[in-house]
């Protein structure tokens, strides 16, 4: 290949990232992960409900979890976010860390049963790499069930914000 196709072919390469990358008020590009059974799961496995997809470095399994049992309250107690229309799991960055994939799997597993979720594994980064997610962190994305991105957050959310992206999932189950 000469220098100016190899170029191109770069350029073209960059702009598909760029392109890939999530935007609040943007359709979520699609993927395909593997659970723990290495069955392939969608956000169309999930077809009609709001998601929040906890995008997570296993260091950083805890970063978010004040977070995430706020929204497990508002679900089980409060009865404020519906089940039948609202699924939460995660996606479990492994090359972020140096664990071992069967240590990731026992953490990811407890994470499942305490939230009565799926946990699926990104074993290459790919999604961090496409969505331009932070490494080393908790990332939580939320789209409505159209897959439009609503909320974007790439670190820890101050318990000053929970109630927002609460009230967020609320007023997305209500439209």
């Amino acid at each position: 290949m000469n220098k100016g196709r190899w170029f191109g072919f770069l350029i073209l390469i960059g702009m598909s990232v760029v392109c890939a990358q999530i935007k609040v008020g943007e359709k979520a590009p699609e993927w395909a992960f593997p659970n723990a059974d290495n069955t392939m799961h969608t956000m169309d496995n999930w077809a009609g409900k709001i998601l929040q997809i906890n995008y997570v470095d296993p260091d950083e399994s805890e970063m978010n979890e004040p977070f995430n049992d706020a929204v497990k309250y508002a679900i089980d107690s409060l009865k404020t976010i519906e089940r039948e229309t609202f699924k939460g799991f995660g996606i479990v960055d492994c090359a972020a860390t140096w664990k071992p994939d069967f240590l990731i799997r026992k953490i990811a597993g407890a994470k499942a049963e305490k939230f009565e979720t799926t946990i699926l594994f990104d074993y290459d980064a790919k999604l961090r790499d496409s969505w331009d997610l932070k490494k080393d962190s908790y990332n939580i994305v939320i789209v409505d069930k159209d897959r439009i991105v609503r909320a974007v957050v790439k670190d820890k959310i101050p318990e000053s914000d929970f109630q927002k992206y609460i009230q967020l999932i609320i007023d997305l189950q209500n439209n």
